[in-house]
């Protein structure tokens, strides 16, 4: 600190160094003070106007040059106090960022607490313009669009100067940034939300970087367009079963990488489809069993369904070979064969069903040859086959069988009781069962045969009373419609009648010459 003092002579010097006075002595043997120089003034206040705050005058003198110092100090200490506390301010407002940092009144009045009045509020209409600021640069950053600078200052005046073009340029920077939102959400809503492509964003008035980003996002819009409607045009394509469309739009980075694996999908699904198909046609149309699908450069799914179709062609191949098998057997009338291969669902219902139907076969078989033997060839009649838990034509059959024999054995009975009759010499016994066919052919033959041998025994026995009994000679028996043997039995009865007739007629006529005495007659006969 410098202190300002009156000019000492020597005597005062060396007084001064041994009492430490820096006045006079006077004539009692005290120290007397000078008063202020102007010159000391003057330095001082040379000082305190270069801004050297540390000034200042002596504090011990009296009257109204004690009073000058003091007032001196005070004013120095004041404004010193005062250049530290706008230091402070400004450290705390401009660089720590303390907002709501303000110089303290330290008694000052006047002018000085104006000052100090006039610098706080300097700071808060900062603070307030920038507070303003940051709230809408805030709500920008939180994506909130509605805020804007208040064109009026905090007092209810309007902005002016750059407080006015600062908001104004905020104000326009926020309207942009709503069109540019509200266009980029549109954009966006309509391609991402709706679906709607080819929509582009449209920002009235802008320029710099603005512009750029409404074009790129626009150049981008209409990238995607085409790339979305180039893989919907494949993608749709592959839904409806063309598998000949790839993507050949150029692209980059991850639709690239996109396209890329899109293409190779088509052509995995298409190698996966011929192989299928080949598959398919082999075993389904051509009747190739054992046929397996070959995809290569496959993984994930692809393999899976590729193993997939050749698990299923194999184990078809199992299945329909085995049931082939089975079916041959049964064609070629083996019925010791079933389906042992292992099945699930609809092909396990089927190998029950046939070996079910394998089954019902051997007992259908079984009882048929059981009635066949016992009716055919034991002749013993009256069987019945007996197959249990069949229906259907099963069923049908056996019933059929049964009334075959059922039927058999009343026709056979009926011919057997016929012929037995005949056979006794009863001719009044007819074929009465019901017959078709040859049955039939064959009931009206014996029948036809026995009206014939009645007829040829009344012819018979007439003929033989005409002439055994009643001696009526010359009669012979008159059968209709006989052939073979019965034609052959009647000529011999007839020749019998006729031989006899002769013979007996020329016994007569001998014998009637005899009693007429003519011995000249003989038997010629």
């Amino acid at each position: 600190m410098n202190t300002f003092d009156a000019p000492k002579t020597a005597k005062s010097k060396k007084s001064a160094t041994t009492d430490g006075t820096n006045g006079h002595t006077n004539g009692n043997g005290k120290a007397t003070t000078t008063g202020l120089e102007h010159r000391h003034i003057l330095a001082a206040l040379r000082a305190f106007k270069r801004g050297e705050f540390d000034v200042k005058l002596r504090e011990d003198l009296a009257g109204v040059d004690g009073q000058i110092a003091e007032t001196f100090n005070e004013l120095v200490e004041m404004v010193r106090t005062i250049k530290e506390e706008a230091t402070e301010v400004s450290n705390a407002v401009g660089k720590e960022g303390q907002a709501a940092k303000r110089m303290r009144r330290l008694n000052a009045a006047g002018g000085w607490a104006q000052y100090i009045t006039a610098v706080n509020e300097v700071v808060t209409d900062l603070t307030g313009h920038a507070n303003e600021i940051a709230r809408v640069v805030t709500a920008v950053a939180r994506g909130d669009l509605e805020q804007t600078m208040e064109l009026e200052d905090g007092s209810g005046g309007a902005r002016r100067g750059e407080f006015l073009r600062h908001a104004r340029i905020v104000n326009g920077m926020v309207a942009r940034l709503s069109q540019f939102g509200s266009e980029v959400t549109r954009v966006a809503q309509e391609v991402g939300g709706e679906g709607k492509l080819g929509a582009q964003a449209r920002v009235q008035g802008v320029s710099g970087v603005w512009k750029d980003l409404t074009d790129s996002v626009n150049l981008m819009a209409s990238n995607l367009t085409s790339q979305v409607r180039e893989i919907a045009r494949v993608t749709t394509a592959v839904a409806q079963g063309d598998l000949t469309k790839t993507i050949t739009i150029d692209v980059k980075g991850e639709i690239l990488e996109l396209k890329n694996t899109m293409n190779t999908m088509v052509e995995q699904l298409r190698a996966f489809a011929n192989e299928v198909t080949r598959v398919a046609r082999e075993v389904g149309t051509e009747g190739r069993l054992g046929g397996q699908a070959t995809v290569r450069g496959v993984s994930g799914v692809w393999r899976e369904l590729t193993e997939s179709v050749n698990s299923m062609a194999n184990n078809l191949t199992f299945q329909v070979r085995n049931i082939a098998e089975v079916t041959s057997a049964v064609a070629a009338g083996d019925l010791g064969k079933k389906i042992t291969v292992e099945a699930k669902g609809e092909i396990l219902s089927l190998k029950n069903t046939i070996n079910i139907m394998v089954d019902q076969l051997s007992s259908f078989a079984a009882e048929v040859t059981r009635v066949s033997r016992e009716v055919g060839t034991e002749g013993v009649l009256g069987g019945q086959a007996e197959v249990a838990d069949v229906s259907g034509v099963w069923r049908e059959l056996t019933q059929n069988v049964n009334s075959m024999a059922s039927n058999l054995t009343s026709q056979v009975r009926n011919i057997a009781e016929v012929v037995t009759a005949i056979a006794g010499g009863d001719l009044s016994k007819k074929i009465g069962v019901d017959a078709r066919g040859e049955i039939l052919a064959l009931k009206n033959t014996i029948n036809s045969t026995v009206d014939k041998l009645n007829r040829f025994s009344a012819e018979v026995s007439r003929v033989a009373r005409l002439v055994g009994t009643e001696g009526t000679l010359g009669v012979t028996a008159d059968v209709k419609d006989v052939s073979g043997i019965w034609k052959e039995l009647t000529d011999n009865v007839n020749s019998m009648a006729s031989n006899l007739t002769s013979q007996v007629r020329n016994i007569a006529e001998v014998v009637t010459a005899i009693a007429g005495g003519d011995l000249s007659k003989k038997i010629g006969v």
